[in-house]
């Protein structure tokens, strides 16, 4: 095998280094640009450990994580419809500029431009910041609804 740097043949096994975001198989003398690296992504893909912490084989794909369920008597939140207007209305009501504004909850200009054009909506953290500055209410909260419940009372009204 040959030094993917300078050509020449490898005596004994190459050593993978990382030069500039790529790994390769160089010889020694050309290890010294890069970052020598232990073991690659697809050799740590397969070995995993038992109880005792000894590595083994194994023949299939790691596990997939499982799905974390959320609890049904927990409220789920929910952004209010109209939020582009109470915002900009909450924010014209104190005489604040928009770049005020995006001053006093660490936001750019651009976001509060497009949350006031309702070109973008808040994530429920940006959504809090807004309400505790601007004291209005954009996030609310709601239970889950059991719609097969409902679909079968409405069924019963409709006959």
């Amino acid at each position: 095998m040959n030094c993917e740097i300078c050509g020449k043949p490898i005596e004994g096994k190459p050593i993978r280094t990382k030069i500039d975001g790529s790994v390769l198989e160089v010889c020694k003398e050309c290890s010294k640009f890069g970052r020598v690296q232990r073991d690659t992504p697809l050799e740590r893909k397969f070995v995993s450990r038992n109880k005792k912490g000894n590595p083994q084989k194994k023949n299939r794909p790691p596990a997939r994580p499982k799905a974390v369920q959320r609890r049904s008597d927990e409220p789920m939140e929910e952004l209010v419809e109209d939020f582009n207007t109470i915002v900009r209305k909450a924010r014209e009501s104190r005489g604040w500029t928009r770049e005020e504004l995006g001053a006093k909850i660490y936001e750019k200009v651009s976001v509060i431009n497009r949350i006031e054009s309702g070109k973008m909506e808040p994530d429920i953290k940006l959504a809090k910041k807004l309400e505790k500055t601007l004291n209005i209410t954009l996030i609310e909260k709601y239970d889950d609804v059991d719609w097969n419940h409902l679909k079968v009372q409405h069924l019963v009204l409709i006959h």
